[in-house]
């Protein structure tokens, strides 16, 4: 008898469940988008609103709330009622990387994490009269001063990984955002920049160029250009956007969440406007992101200490 009561409250409460997942949503949903609009996490939102929202039947609404490096949207997120009517947009500054960095206002890791979205890699861009014509000549440069949009940003630390595992004399410049940084690699004031895909418009323009990307493989928008781990073995860094909720979302509503993103970002239209952005569709399973961010939090806290990187608190 007792089996069978515990078997009968088990098959209700999957029972409520369900209807839960299948009553969510009923009404729109907000989508925090923690940078200003125009940038690479917020052309991402965008592209993705729209098929999201007609594949759950209502409408996404996104809103943009920069600062402190994406911390402020996340925490507003990180606040919400966790119902799956607040999510937000989220990356390595403000899941795991930036918790090495400085203490944040949220526990990173204890987040409903949703899926990956997109991977990019950066571009590692020299000034048009650098010496070097080919990452292997790159590599026997003897100094070298390189840019970046900020000390702990995610070019910062890709360049950090890039200098601790080629042992290579190099000088970080810091610089207050990206159109700066691309100025001076433009001018010739600095020989390198790690940049994500903006880089693009000034080596189309022929202001700069590209020596290698930093992704395990070729990007496609630059075939001719190698890999970084083509001359440096076991050399990755991938620039990367990840949907959230708040703590305590129902896991029902996270595992709904996840398999119709995956249906809406493999839908051939949907993935080529993806792709013609600079931006890899890429979600995974719910397990297998939470490995992923695991593993991709370890490797900046290995970079961060072993770089003696601080960054102010905001």
């Amino acid at each position: 008898m007792r089996r069978r009561v515990l078997l009968l409250s088990s098959l209700a409460l999957a029972a409520s469940r369900l209807a839960r997942a299948e009553a969510w949503p009923s009404r729109p949903i907000r989508l925090i988008v923690p940078f200003p609009p125009g940038g690479g996490v917020d052309l991402t939102a965008r592209l993705l609103a729209e098929p999201l929202g007609q594949a759950l039947g209502q409408t996404i609404v996104i809103e943009n709330r920069g600062g402190a490096g994406g911390v402020i949207g996340v925490e507003a997120m990180s606040r919400a009622a966790p119902d799956g009517y607040t999510l937000s947009l989220d990356g390595a500054g403000t899941i795991t990387a930036g918790p090495h960095l400085r203490r944040l206002p949220y526990d990173a890791m204890g987040l409903a994490h949703v899926t990956r979205l997109v991977r990019m890699p950066f571009i590692l861009a020299v000034r048009n009269n650098l010496p070097a014509r080919s990452l292997a000549e790159f590599l026997k440069l003897r100094e070298l001063r390189w840019a970046s949009g900020g000390i702990g940003t995610s070019q910062h630390l890709t360049g950090e990984l890039f200098r601790q595992m080629s042992g290579m004399a190099m000088t970080h410049i810091p610089y207050r955002g990206t159109g700066p940084a691309l100025n001076d690699l433009a001018a010739g004031v600095v020989d390198a920049y790690f940049g994500d895909p903006a880089t693009l418009g000034v080596i189309r323009g022929g202001q700069a160029r590209a020596m290698a990307v930093t992704s395990p493989e070729r990007w496609p928008l630059l075939p001719d250009v190698p890999a970084v781990a083509e001359v440096l073995p076991g050399y990755e860094s991938e620039n990367w956007y990840g949907l959230a909720g708040p703590a305590g979302t129902p896991p029902d509503i996270v595992a709904r969440l996840n398999a119709v993103i995956r249906e809406v970002m493999a839908q051939p239209a949907t993935a080529r406007r993806f792709e013609e952005a600079g931006l890899h569709p890429a979600p995974m399973s719910i397990p297998d992101y939470r490995a992923f961010l695991e593993r991709d939090s370890a490797t900046w806290a290995r970079v961060v200490q072993t770089g003696n990187i601080r960054v102010d608190s905001d």
